[in-house]
């Protein structure tokens, strides 16, 4: 997430600080301010991450809390503990989405509200009339970021088609009582309306349908009927709150496929929304579902659904396939050869050509991904491309949508902020390019936004985004008008070319916008634009090379621009290497500082065995002397007997050689 904006681990350790963990108060605290479950898996993986994995005997102590404590690190095995660093933060937002602002010495930076789009006047060329330049409608931003009056007085248009300018994000101007703000929600356009429904605000999730009219953009919500299973009748009732889930529309109608819920199925949900009676159907499959989750990504192949990964009830993340079609309703069981994406969720998948699912981006509980995987639906095999061009960097969390060959990419996040730049892949040579880049605090550079593509009644195409989180939940509906030069292989690294190995797309040319956004004829009957009358002393000599200087320094500014957001995203990429490399020497660490406890563990034992071995010896030494001592009491004890049986033997002889008897009483 971007929510706090502080690098790992500091981010680890200032969450930890705020649940009660970072050694400022006591573990109690963890259980008084989230349920039991939250508490006990936040405990565990501010273990994981700061001890390593649980070596500790069960406790033999009878309280359950403890035995729960020890159970929840035990069953996270061997967890690296940058995985659990941001597994910890993740679960966080999710239960106190506000936590950072409580964190002591830690100040939330300043939301900055910039302009999205600041119009410049554009030179257009009427055919077959003098040189006369029109300004473009102005577009005035207020201080608070919502857009004032939009149109020139004398500019009528309807809807979208106000928004005049090209390949810039423009916000819009709405009527009706705007949705609440929310983040990893579901939108879809059916009929010139898009529909929203469900999300996540505050860490809740939500319920609602909202309906944004493209044409008199008019905000309104629709009290969704349930049509009862097995009944003609449909109730008022409240719908699952969802987030996380995938809105499709097919056939005028909405399908809502899987997403989290406070009480997630075992199978994933299917739900379908007719907007002409306002009802919301269970829809009945057959074959094998695939498991409840959410975070997956859903493509429209043909008649079919192709979903892709996502996050299961258990946090589990997943890398299966899973097709259904829509005109049986049966799921197809699919096996595929070649290396699949690795397990993820927050990515986005499109098709081309009927024929390639390409998969980008998304994020593991660790880490984000910039790679990019197309798989051939003809022959299910898998394949890593190589990408040409401004390749993007890793991120989370973004929405994507196609408009021809063209494959828009905007927002997401990659664990320190939000993406700014909007990016445009190429899908049959499969360049990228920046179309635009925003900036400061804005909704556009956020997570869980939704992005759709809505057509106006003059054949144009727009992107229109809503909502948001980067560290404020948003819901702003901005508008980006895409030109033909956005879709072509513009903005290229100097000196790369497109390698003819490429893998090959079968190309399906957008015409329906062969203008110049530069130079557009304007035919009649059109908008009526006010004409800006230009000096008559100038003649059309001096005029034309005037224009044509401001024409080559803008081009060299743009040039120059290009070059630069070129670098920043190279230099970004670098930071982002230099971080995993750092993040790896960070694991290294901590394994050679588990391992040095262990062996001062060790040491320890050691020097408690050498002391005990101490001790006996001394106390051997102590029973040798008095062993010794007692030997040399015998032996001196032998001695005098010896000694006094001598001088008994010795006298007798004597007496008995001079004449003198022995005593008879002594020998007896």
């Amino acid at each position: 997430m971007a929510s706090a904006g502080l690098p790992y681990p500091d981010r680890f350790y200032a969450a930890a600080a705020y649940v009660g963990l970072g050694g400022g108060g006591s573990e109690s605290d963890v259980l008084s301010r989230f349920s039991s479950e939250s508490a006990l898996l936040l405990y565990a993986l501010h273990q994981q991450a700061t001890i390593g994995p649980c070596n500790t005997p069960k406790p033999r102590s009878w309280s359950p809390i403890e035995q729960s404590k020890w159970a929840s690190w035990q069953k996270l095995g061997g967890m690296a503990s940058a995985e659990a660093m941001r597994l910890f933060v993740k679960i966080l937002e999710e239960e106190a989405p506000t936590w950072y602002t409580n964190v002591p010495g830690y100040t939330v930076p300043p939301t900055i509200e910039v302009p999205m789009h600041k119009p410049k006047e554009e030179t257009i060329v009427e055919a077959g009339t003098s040189n006369h330049t029109f300004s473009e409608p102005k577009i005035i931003t207020t201080e608070n970021g919502t857009p004032s009056q939009t149109e020139d007085k004398d500019v009528i248009m309807e809807g979208l088609s106000s928004v005049a300018v090209y390949d810039q994000w423009t916000p819009l101007s709405v009527s009706g009582q705007n949705p609440k703000s929310r983040y990893q929600h579901g939108a879809a356009v059916v009929q010139d309306k898009m529909y929203i429904f469900g999300g996540n605000h505050n860490g809740r999730y939500l319920s609602d349908l909202q309906v944004l009219d493209l044409k008199s953009l008019t905000w309104s919500k629709v009290d969704a009927k349930l049509q009862q299973t097995g009944s003609s009748e449909s109730a008022i009732i409240t719908m699952a709150p969802c987030a996380g889930h995938s809105l499709m529309s097919w056939q005028n109608k909405i399908l809502s496929i899987a997403g989290h819920t406070k009480d997630p199925s075992e199978t994933l949900s299917l739900k379908e929304f007719d907007p002409q009676t306002g009802t919301w159907s269970n829809l009945r499959t057959y074959g094998a579902p695939p498991i409840s989750r959410g975070g997956q990504s859903v493509t429209v192949v043909g008649s079919t659904l192709v979903i892709f990964g996502g996050e299961d009830a258990k946090r589990t993340l997943l890398n299966d396939l899973h097709i259904l079609d829509l005109e049986s309703m049966t799921w197809d069981d699919i096996d595929t050869i070649g290396t699949p994406p690795s397990p993820r969720s927050d990515h986005v998948a499109a098709c081309h050509a009927e024929r390639y699912l390409l998969i980008f981006g998304g994020g593991s509980h660790a880490t984000c991904f910039n790679d990019l995987h197309v798989l051939d639906m003809q022959t299910m095999e898998w394949s890593r491309t190589k990408q040409q061009g401004v390749v993007p960097g890793p991120r989370a969390g973004h929405a994507g949508v196609t408009v021809g060959e063209s494959w828009f990419i905007v927002g997401g996040g990659n664990n320190q902020a939000g993406v700014s730049e909007t990016l445009v892949l190429n899908m049959s040579t499969l360049v990228w390019s920046v179309v635009t880049s925003v900036q400061g605090r804005v909704p556009l550079a956020s997570e869980g936004l939704s992005l759709v593509v809505a057509s106006s009644y003059n054949g144009d195409d727009y992107l229109v985004s809503f909502g948001g989180y980067n560290g404020k939940y948003s819901n702003g509906v901005f508008v980006l008008k895409p030109s033909n030069k956005s879709g072509a292989q513009g903005n290229l690294i100097e000196g790369e070319e497109v390698s003819d190995s490429t893998i090959a797309v079968q190309p399906t040319r957008n015409n329906s916008r062969d203008l110049d956004p530069e130079v557009e004829q304007v035919p009649q009957g059109n908008n009526k634009i006010k004409e800006i009358s230009m000096d008559s002393n100038i003649n059309n000599g001096r005029s034309e090379e005037i224009a044509a200087k401001l024409k080559a320094e803008k081009e060299e500014i743009e040039g120059a621009l290009n070059r630069e957001q070129i670098e920043n995203l190279r230099l970004k990429q670098e930071l982002g290497e230099a971080e995993g490399r750092n993040s790896e020497l960070t694991k290294e660490l901590q394994s050679i500082r588990g391992q040095l406890a262990a062996e001062q563990s060790r040491c320890f034992k050691l020097e408690v065995d050498v002391a005990e071995l101490r001790q006996k010896l001394q106390a051997l030494e102590t029973l040798e002397k008095e062993v010794e001592l007692l030997q040399r009491q015998k032996v001196a004890t032998e001695q005098a007997e010896m000694e006094s049986k001598q001088k008994q033997g010795s006298g007798g002889m004597w007496g008995w050689l001079v004449g003198t008897p022995p005593d008879l009483s002594d020998s007896s």
